[in-house]
């Protein structure tokens, strides 16, 4: 992949950018063994891989600049503003959003902030894109209120101009720190969440719940979860940090018992609407704390799926799942390292196969699939 802004020394983020994608799944493979090289690996499956450019379907812009010449893009470490609309990682549906954003931000007198000064009203912009039908999702993430009615005004403006933008809401974060979002949520349209579908399967984005930024190879990761799962004599089963319900809705069929657990209110309410949706009236979703709910529960499901954050799922909920012993846990990380040390701490279990999904192709980083059976 070119990209002008690596080129000119402007953005450094896709750090592997100069070497080809085989060169950069081998090294992601060799990794991946050597931190699993304690472990006796059944199958170690080919990796899959997506689109090296305009893969992603979500961009986090930092604003910056002026009212009148607005930057999106990131700040660097010291302070210098960077403008990334031009990021080869973004589809070219997103270009004409951006150009049409700038002009905007001046109409409706949205003041950056200035990170030095503690001064100005937008500090992000978070732009979503639907793979189904293309519709968007906009978020402006703003330090205050006080704005809230000029922008209210100058949107119809905007709505005309992008009516792709189905869901636009203001994000109140009054914090002086790095933090991307606040907990307070303003909508400004009548529909609440994006429509997405991957395999078949209908899902939903809703601000503050977290989704997929690669959507050809996360289909292929909830897609290989469900042949993974289907195949084995499974009729109950848990999916912990189940965000949306991805995993979940994949594996599920009608006759399956499956509870969903995820802390975010946001994303369980995504993960109801699909399974509502899909008719499967046998799948529970619930806003709890994964690890609490496990070791709260007296019963034993045949499988455990679990895809933490990058902390991994940690020693307490690994001690709870080696003594609950389910025959199988399917484990999808985005962090090999904190998934081989909990692997360490699931005794009993044997790593029937593993397969890599490169969903950041230009990085170091990589998900990984893995099914573990008990002994």
């Amino acid at each position: 992949m070119q990209c002008a802004l690596y080129d000119a020394d402007r953005c450094r983020s896709c750090q592997w950018i100069e070497r080809p994608i085989s060169e950069q799944l081998a090294a992601k493979m060799a990794d991946l063994q050597t931190l699993l090289a304690d472990f006796a690996v059944g199958d170690w499956c080919a990796p899959v891989c997506g689109p090296e450019q305009g893969f992603r379907n979500k961009a986090k812009m930092v604003v910056s600049g002026s009212v009148e010449k607005p930057l999106f893009g990131m700040l660097h470490r010291d302070g210098t503003p960077e403008d990334l609309t031009d990021c080869p990682l973004y589809p070219d549906s997103f270009a004409p959003v951006f150009a049409v954003l700038k002009p905007f931000i001046a109409r409706a007198g949205l003041t950056p902030y200035n990170v030095a000064r503690k001064r100005g009203e937008l500090k992000y912009l978070l732009l979503t894109e639907s793979q189904l039908d293309g519709g968007m999702m906009l978020r402006f993430v703003l330090r205050s209120q006080d704005k809230l009615a000029q922008l209210r005004a100058a949107l119809p403006w905007l709505q005309a101009q992008l009516p792709q933008l189905k869901v636009i809401t203001a994000n109140i974060q009054p914090v002086h720190m790095a933090i991307m979002e606040g907990e307070e949520e303003i909508f400004f349209t009548e529909q609440q969440a994006l429509a997405e579908t991957f395999n078949g399967v209908p899902l939903w984005i809703r601000p503050q719940s977290f989704f997929q930024t690669n959507p050809t190879v996360a289909s292929a990761l909830y897609a290989t979860a469900r042949d993974w799962v289907r195949a084995l004599p499974v009729n109950h089963m848990w999916d912990l940090f189940c965000g949306v319900g991805g995993f979940g809705l994949h594996c599920a069929t009608p006759e399956m018992m499956l509870t969903g657990i995820e802390i975010a209110p946001e994303a369980i309410a995504c993960a109801k609407q699909s399974a509502a949706q899909l008719g499967l009236d046998k799948l529970q979703f619930q806003a709890l704390d994964s690890t609490q709910f496990a070791t709260a529960q007296g019963e034993v499901p045949q499988l455990v799926l679990v895809n933490p954050p990058r902390r991994g799922i940690g020693k307490a909920l690994c001690d709870y799942l080696s003594e609950m012993a389910p025959e199988y846990i399917v484990y999808s990380s985005c962090n090999a390292q904190t998934m081989a040390k909990d692997f360490a701490h699931l005794t009993g279990y044997r790593v029937e196969r593993v397969q890599l999904f490169d969903m950041f192709p230009h990085t170091a980083h990589y998900e990984v699939l893995t099914l573990l059976v008990r002994i």
